[in-house]
């Protein structure tokens, strides 16, 4: 039996449904820049005492505009996140597909393979995703007033430059960025997938019609078992990403910074954060499959 992928190639529609991936995954993606900056101050400083005392702060010192601090280069990039989250997803899903179509009729994923594109999905995402979340972080954690550090996205990378490269400065703390991005999106679309699965399995209905109140609740609890499943490694690469240069750099590697912050902070330190993060990740994740699946089907 002649796999998806290759139908698709062989009646010119493979490119076709690559952008149409591309496209969706765009749409889904400029939902997802909302209260970052309160959990980025919490896992790098200990000036606050929980994530209300850090909002609150950050208003009245700062003012609300500060909530979008660092957002101008993940609006920007964002979109493309996204449309490579989705794009290598579905890719990697045919790819399992065409596969598993040599052993069995339908080829139908496993959720170990839905996992595994979901993997893929994140590590490809990963360069992207790394120094956009490089610059960001720097800006929403940089002091206020007098002390700021940049000015601006385009200061702060020609800084970075300026002492470390492009290239390495850049991308310092990609190594944890992979391995964030490959146990977060393995997660996020294993978890979607299984319950969109169950739930057409338990109503007798196709994907395509389950309501859109459905698909905002599954694509919400599948962000949150997102950050649950990758939270900690999303505080080493905060950490790393925030980290001086030179004689004030505190962190040699990603080993380095996992066993100082478990030396200073204990356990309770790869979770800083966690609670504003949880609180966001609901409707961002909601939004984004919500925008994704209505954009595939107005695409056909």
């Amino acid at each position: 039996m002649e796999s998806e992928a290759f139908e698709d190639m062989q009646k010119g529609g493979g490119a076709l449904r690559t952008i149409k991936d591309l496209a969706s995954g765009a749409a889904g993606g400029m939902a997802q820049v909302l209260l970052d900056i309160v959990k980025v101050r919490l896992q790098t400083t200990t000036q606050y005492s929980s994530a209300l005392d850090c909002a609150t702060q950050i208003f009245k010192n700062e003012g609300p505009a500060a909530f979008y601090k660092g957002t101008l280069t993940p609006l920007i990039g964002i979109g493309a996140c996204v449309s490579v989250q989705f794009g290598a997803f579905h890719q990697a899903r045919r790819k399992l597909e065409e596969l598993n179509k040599k052993k069995y009729a339908d080829g139908a994923l496993s959720y170990g393979q839905y996992y595994m594109a979901g993997s893929f999905a994140g590590v490809t995402n990963s360069v992207l995703s790394g120094p956009i979340e490089h610059v960001r972080i720097r800006l929403q954690a940089q002091p206020h007033g007098a002390g700021r550090l940049y000015s601006g996205p385009i200061d702060c990378v020609q800084k970075i430059s300026a002492h470390q490269g492009a290239v390495r400065g850049l991308f310092r703390g990609q190594a944890v960025t992979v391995l964030r991005e490959a146990q977060a999106y393995g997660t996020w679309f294993m978890a979607f997938e299984y319950m969109m699965n169950q739930d057409a399995k338990r109503n007798s209905v196709k994907r395509e019609d389950i309501s859109a109140v459905k698909v905002a609740t599954y694509g919400g609890l599948a962000g949150e078992a997102l950050w649950l499943s990758s939270y900690p490694f999303d505080v080493i690469k905060s950490k790393m990403q925030t980290d001086g240069f030179g004689k004030d750099q505190k962190f040699a590697t990603m080993r380095d910074c996992f066993k100082k912050t478990y030396a200073l902070e204990g356990l309770g330190g790869f979770w800083k954060g966690i609670g504003p993060t949880l609180l966001r990740a609901m409707p961002v994740s909601a939004g984004t499959f919500v925008v994704v699946e209505l954009t595939m089907k107005a695409l056909g």
